[in-house]
């Protein structure tokens, strides 16, 4: 029996499908060849029980037998002091792929995710362009010299920026630069991704044919 459970929604619509954010964590978890759980809780009533577990009442978090976390950033980073996989263990290299990490959640989804609400509104110019564009550039310009963001090799900092950019809106603008999208195809290749976004659509898949049932 595994001590490690990822928590997400019980259901969500059709759009959010292969976007709910528990899905770091399973990739991460298969990256790792650890096991894990999966386990809901009901999107429509976000209560007490929820609340003490993540405090903005949002998914996913992390329990690991007595400690639970929030936030997939720092669920990530404990799951990758699990395994080698995901993180080396020399200092240098570890330094890396936390600023990577953290480069990933403050440089570039900082950005990104208001970029796509402003959007959603189809306004006739969006104002985050321009600088989404500088952030984009820049990580552009870091890529066309490597493969993977830290440390020479694949970690858990190229999940999470890789779940960052694959944003259906996003990955559209990808176009000008071109070794951020062979970036994001090559670690979207990956067995372990493919594995955990058909995971998380069998589970929504899972809960339509639940409620139908009711």
């Amino acid at each position: 029996m595994t001590d490690l459970i990822v928590w997400t929604w019980d259901w969500v619509p059709n759009g959010p499908r292969g976007h709910v954010r528990d899905i770091r964590l399973r990739w991460a978890l298969e990256e790792a060849g650890l096991p894990y759980l999966v386990r809901t809780m009901p999107i429509a009533n976000r209560g007490a029980d929820h609340l003490a577990r993540q405090p903005f009442a949002q998914v996913p978090f992390l329990q690991d037998g007595d400690i639970r976390l929030f936030e997939s950033g720092a669920c990530l980073l404990h799951i990758a002091g699990k395994s080698e996989a995901l993180m080396p263990r020399d200092p240098e290299g570890q330094a890396d792929t936390l600023q990577w990490v953290i480069a990933g959640l403050n440089s570039v989804e900082m950005v990104t995710v208001p970029w796509w609400f402003i959007g959603l509104k189809k306004p006739p110019e969006n104002p985050l362009d321009g600088w989404m564009g500088q952030r984009l550039q820049r990580l552009q310009d870091v890529l066309a010299a490597r493969d993977w963001l830290a440390a020479g090799r694949f970690t858990v900092a190229d999940i999470l920026m890789a779940d960052i950019l694959r944003v259906p809106a996003l990955r559209r603008q990808l176009g000008p630069y071109p070794a951020l999208q062979a970036y994001l195809d090559r670690i979207l290749a990956r067995p372990a991704f493919a594995k955990v976004l058909q995971d998380q659509l069998d589970h929504f898949a899972a809960a339509d044919a639940a409620r139908a049932a009711t």
